[in-house]
């Protein structure tokens, strides 16, 4: 059988039984990156710490970084109970820079989990099935080391929700820049998807781009250094969260461009986190 066949898995093929049997004595961070998101990171953190840590004890802390945010995104998710961290503030000796990516790698040095759950804070139609689902292979497959979600996208929500039109980076840059660098990746179906798990001693030793390519590094990355089979998909559903425009959306596209080229040498070299390992 091919990679997909072996690596792709659906979020039902464990209970919460079975993962809190495997996980044993590991501990599990969720991870929340949040930038002006007050309209929803609050349901975000409160419905998966009701359901994953006082109900079940899944996950051992919920934590947002909060990036550069000029809202209420701070005080909102520690209302619904997150603990809560300044991207800027974590170890201010190393700096700070602007974006997604530094969010993440900033989180390695205020969390303690052996596993770490990446959601995004814009979520609108989602379920917390999406946590126990991306943490079934970390926890049960000793050989996979990161592991991405993938759901049907739609644009919009609610009543007004077109099917499968979501995505438009992931389908007009991503899988374009897969299929002509990283055919290797081919078999992903949403390489960009901002729900995603990692063992903490792969992510420690990622090079972390500082921006919206940290998801497609860390592919390319892990494959180049574990191989394709330390990767593992997972079908989440269904997933809508707020579209940006095209403005922005054109940004992300070249960030994510820089990353792919930098990593074959045909672009210029792109400023990125060096791995938090030696930083300790």
């Amino acid at each position: 059988m091919g990679w997909s066949e072996c690596n792709t898995h659906h979020w039902d093929e464990w209970t919460l039984t079975d993962l809190l049997a495997a996980k044993a004595d590991r501990t599990v961070s969720l991870v929340v990156p949040a930038r002006n998101e007050a309209a929803t990171v609050g349901d975000v953190v409160s419905r998966v710490r009701e359901a994953l840590v006082d109900t079940v004890a899944l996950l051992d802390e919920i934590v947002v970084i909060d990036s550069d945010s000029t809202d209420d995104t701070y005080d909102v998710a520690t209302d619904a109970g997150a603990v809560v961290h300044r991207s800027a503030e974590i170890r201010p000796d190393l700096g700070t820079e602007p974006g997604k990516g530094e969010a993440m790698w900033k989180s390695q040095f205020v969390t303690r989990g052996d596993v770490l759950v990446f959601m995004d804070a814009d979520l609108l139609d989602w379920d917390t099935h999406f946590v126990p689902g991306l943490l079934g292979p970390l926890l049960t497959r000793p050989e996979v080391d990161l592991v991405k979600g993938f759901y049907e996208r739609p644009m919009g929500s609610g009543a007004g929700a077109v099917p499968f039109e979501g995505g438009r980076v992931t389908e007009l840059v991503a899988r374009p820049l897969i299929a002509l660098l990283f055919p290797e990746l081919g078999g992903l179906y949403q390489p960009l998807a901002g729900e995603w798990a990692v063992r903490r001693s792969l992510f420690e030793r990622l090079s972390v781009p500082h921006g919206y390519a940290v998801e497609l590094a860390a592919l390319v990355d892990t494959e180049r250094t574990r191989g394709i089979d330390a990767i593992a998909q997972v079908d989440l559903g269904t997933r809508a969260h707020r579209h940006q425009s095209l403005r922005d959306l054109s940004g992300m596209a070249t960030q994510i461009m820089a990353a792919a080229l930098a990593r074959v040498g045909a672009g210029p070299e792109v400023a990125e986190r060096p791995p938090a390992v030696g930083l300790r």
